[in-house]
């Protein structure tokens, strides 16, 4: 049994002094072996205040695709299936680990305050690092991308209803701003691996940040993926790695390059013009070879791809496939349900469900309806629990697919004119999606150019999905169905959906419950110039008869 607990703070700032602090290591690992049971105690100490959230000085805390079967309770969506953490209050809840070995991740799930509380949450096989489908690695290293604040959260979470220029101000690796911000400039301000000549090492790589995917790449040296979202992979070898928000990517690493320093080099990537462009932010840290002299030219630097890249990121996903194993779970061929989903963005009323009137705001949609706070006192997984009344009008049902059908990736939709603003008037709800117990769902995300065109990372409670597919433009059942990979699939709990494409897979609704399904925060000021968008409140809610 394994027992931890996880002070929230009440500022980014509080937050970040302590990760940053905390020596070399990163936030609160936590370590577990699949079967054991977890009893989790968390302590509100002082909570936020934000007057977008209709609950104040609150909390809640996920554990990022950990599937609790048969157990959907307080799995950290306040409002959903738990109530809210109130400041100064305690939270206990125990669950098993069952059926799952690799990386996963924990982290706060209101507000901003993922972007500091968060950390590893790591699943290691009943019989130990020799029982994994590949070489023994010598030690494991988590390596945890994030984002360096020097505000609020809360207020930079508010700042985005209220059309403010909010970004945050540099980019972290294990907590470490690295050697190009404006601290010391001292290399010894990064992070550190010392590594030994020969030897394997695991990294564990966990995208915590709020906005951006990354590329992470070691001049000198290349990878092998093993492992996405606690899954494994078959053996996959690249000089980059490509993850977005909420992925984990295990990746060996052996130190067998000529005695030195090399950077370790974290560089967000973004869309092209016409989408509005962010500051590039790029951290390092560096990998340096335990006990040898190095040169006295300083570190090796990678050669990076451009940060307007998407295509190394698309390439990188498509070529990751599951590896057989006798305990992993047949990809299913018959479908029952199918869904199209299109991603995009839209206009409501800042006062109302429509978009009529002078004071709009920018908001993220699922086939054009935006997510809508839950009101009541009650979560919905209880409410349901309890077959209330008041749930039956209070959810609207998740359409199979957009209400108009059009040029979805038409380039012209991505800045303001009067093109997209025939298209962008959407409606808030709160949906949902009822499947039978057992039943196989289909799901194809289409990306669309709707005021932005970037690239989407989806992410489902409760669930691994199969990841059939994924390509460029628009899906074409008769065209693109044959393309599916049926033998070995990634799974995956967070899905990306490319840059002006989609993304197909398939999940068996099994794990009885209330779960989200929604935008994992990716590119949350890619409109910050022409309006504000809350990415992660486009959500559906799956439920299980």
């Amino acid at each position: 049994m394994n027992r931890w607990s996880l002070p929230a703070a009440s500022t980014a700032i509080a937050i970040a002094v302590v990760f940053l602090l905390s020596a070399t290591a990163p936030p609160a690992a936590v370590a577990a072996v699949v079967e054991h049971t977890f009893v989790v105690s968390m302590m509100s100490t002082h909570g936020f205040n934000s007057t977008f959230y209709r609950f104040v000085h609150n909390v809640g805390q996920d554990r990022h695709g950990v599937m609790q079967r048969f157990n959907c309770w307080a799995d950290g969506v306040p409002m959903i299936t738990q109530c809210p953490i109130l400041p100064n209050h305690n939270f206990t809840y125990r669950f098993n680990v069952a059926g799952q070995e690799g990386t996963l991740w924990w982290h706060a799930h209101i507000s901003f305050l993922r972007a500091t509380v968060h950390g590893a949450l790591v699943i290691r096989p009943r019989h130990g690092a020799s029982s994994y489908p590949f070489v023994k690695p010598y030690k494991e290293i988590p390596i945890i991308i994030g984002e360096w604040w020097q505000m609020d959260l809360a207020q930079a979470d508010q700042g985005i209803v209220d059309n403010l220029d909010v970004y945050f101000t540099a980019s972290i690796i294990n907590g470490k701003l690295g050697d190009l911000y404006n601290c010391s400039g001292a290399v010894e301000d990064g992070y550190m691996l010392d590594v030994e000549p020969g030897k394997t090492y695991l990294l564990r790589v966990i995208n915590a940040a709020l906005f951006s995917e990354y590329y992470l790449k070691i001049a000198g040296h290349k990878f092998t993926v093993v492992a996405a979202d606690a899954n494994y992979v078959s053996p996959y070898t690249t000089d980059v790695i490509a993850i977005a928000p909420g992925e984990t990517v295990d990746a060996l690493l052996v130190a067998n390059a000529a005695p030195g320093r090399y950077y370790m080099v974290a560089l967000p990537n973004q869309s092209p013009e016409p989408d509005p462009q962010s500051p590039t932010l790029i951290t390092r840290g560096i990998v340096q070879y335990r006990n040898i002299q190095a040169p006295d030219n300083g570190a090796v630097t990678p050669e990076m791809p451009d940060h307007q890249d998407q295509m190394t990121s698309f390439y990188f996903h498509g070529n990751l496939t599951g590896l057989h194993r006798p305990e992993r779970p047949p990809v299913p061929t018959r479908v029952d349900e199918r869904l199209f989903v299109t991603l995009g963005r839209g206009t409501i009323c800042r006062r109302g469900q429509s978009s009529s009137c002078n004071k709009s705001m920018t908001v993220t949609t699922m086939n054009n309806i935006s997510y809508q706070q839950p009101q009541g006192a009650t979560p919905l997984l209880e409410l349901h629990y309890y077959n209330t009344n008041s749930l039956t009008t209070m959810l609207q049902e998740l359409p199979d697919k957009p209400p108009r059908v059009f040029n979805y990736t038409d380039p012209a939709l991505i800045p303001p004119g009067p093109k997209v603003a025939k298209l962008e008037p959407t409606s808030k709800a709160t949906v949902a999606r009822r499947f039978r117990h057992g039943a196989v769902v289909e799901v194809v995300f289409q990306g669309t150019a709707m005021l932005s065109s970037e690239s989407n990372p989806m992410h489902l409670h409760g669930h691994d999905v199969f990841v059939l597919a994924h390509g460029e433009g628009i899906y074409d059942a008769a065209r693109d169905a044959a393309r599916y990979n049926l033998v070995n699939p990634a799974l995956r709990n967070t899905v990306l959906v490319p840059r002006l494409g989609w993304v197909a897979f398939r999940f068996i609704a099994d794990n009885p419950g209330a779960y989200r399904t929604y935008w994992f925060c990716k590119a949350v000021f890619g409109l910050r110039n022409w309006g504000s968008m809350r990415s992660f409140h486009s959500s559906v809610f799956i439920w299980f008869m």
